[in-house]
């Protein structure tokens, strides 16, 4: 079986972060959401993979991912040149995927388990497609599967104004070849992209067999920022666990589940878990809170941060609270006269804030 991993996408609902980089590629737990998901797949025994990538950040992530080594995978990249909709990105990658069953994963999903036991029932149940769903508060913010005793998905309807069911689709989904002929049927739905919900229905309709898994772990779609913040106290609080291994020195205090590398120096400062510090990062004078993940090279001086998601190489500097806010790589807060408390940003990369 092969996978079909989805990063493309413009990313509108991070910006100004995605501005200037692929939105599957913002760190969670200082670790890029496309990486959990190519740990899954692989964990899962799929070891080809494609990737559809866009003209526009397909670089970045080719740079990022490489050739599939690093997972002893296989990785081929497949430029979907527009926006048209999932379907329209299985119909980009037909020639990659041949006669091949596959599991289409979108790239900016993370879920608290893995997918092999999905997977293997897949393959010894052989539908023609599965689904996999999770329950969820407002249904009518999401497609959802209406399905009978045995788990056969009997409809599928996207964001009903009088949902029949709270089983959202969650984005991974497993399809025999018949998918392709599904997609051929279809049209553009109002929004001009070719919409997976229409060919899965496709089959429905055909009256072929569309099975559905519900997961009982967690469900995070990482396409905001409060989204991307939560997803990384989610991701800290279950995964985490203490190894402090860098230098910690004067009157620092390091307590709970916190992660500090080797080329790290923690001076003078309070870090409470959990909490993942990257690589060769200073911390002096400061408060690092719990649910923060600070990227690889930051400077953090004189500062009190708490809920925060900090890329790489960035510097936040006398600055007395920060909280609940996402910094973007290479950017500098600082604080330059009289006192600034309580500071809720969304940095994209680059870019300097004085106050």
């Amino acid at each position: 079986m092969k996978g079909l991993v989805l990063s493309g996408g413009s990313g509108t609902r991070l910006r100004p972060l995605t501005h200037t980089g692929a939105k599957q590629l913002v760190p969670v737990a200082n670790k890029p959401i496309l990486f959990y998901v190519l740990d899954n797949l692989v964990e899962a025994g799929v070891r080809e993979i494609g990737m559809i990538i866009s003209p526009e950040t397909g670089k970045e992530i080719q740079a990022t991912v490489g050739d599939g080594s690093r997972w002893n995978a296989s990785i081929t990249y497949i430029l979907q040149e527009y926006p048209g909709g999932l379907a329209h990105a299985v119909q980009t990658a037909r020639d990659y995927l041949a006669d091949s069953p596959f599991v289409m994963y979108l790239g900016d999903n993370l879920i608290g388990s893995g997918i092999r036991e999905f997977s293997e029932r897949f393959r010894g149940e052989t539908p023609d497609a599965q689904i996999l769903l999770k329950a969820v508060e407002d249904p009518s913010s999401f497609g959802i599967a209406e399905v009978d005793e045995r788990g056969h998905v009997l409809r599928l309807v996207e964001k009903p104004k009088e949902p029949r069911s709270n089983l959202a689709l969650v984005g991974i989904y497993f399809f025999s070849p018949k998918i392709h002929e599904a997609i051929g049927q279809i049209t553009p739905s109002w929004r001009g992209e070719l919409e997976i919900t229409d060919a899965i229905q496709k089959l429905i309709d055909w009256g072929c067999r569309v099975q559905s898994e519900i997961i009982d772990a967690w469900w995070l779609d990482t396409g905001k920022k409060d989204d991307l913040l939560h997803a990384n106290l989610v991701v800290l609080d279950e995964w985490i666990r203490r190894d402090v291994r860098g230098e910690v020195r004067g009157h620092s205090v390091v307590t709970g589940r916190v992660q500090i590398p080797e080329s790290s120096v923690i001076v003078d400062s309070t870090l409470r878990g959990p909490v993942v510090v990257g690589e060769n990062v200073l911390i002096e004078r400061s408060f690092i809170g719990p649910y923060s993940s600070i990227g690889n090279g930051c400077v953090i001086r004189d500062s009190s941060v708490e809920h925060v998601v900090i890329l790489e190489s960035c510097r936040v500097e006398a600055i007395q609270r920060l909280e609940d806010s996402i910094i973007g790589k290479n950017s500098v807060v600082r604080r330059r006269d009289g006192q600034t408390e309580g500071l809720c940003l969304m940095v994209g990369d680059d870019c300097v804030v004085e106050l």
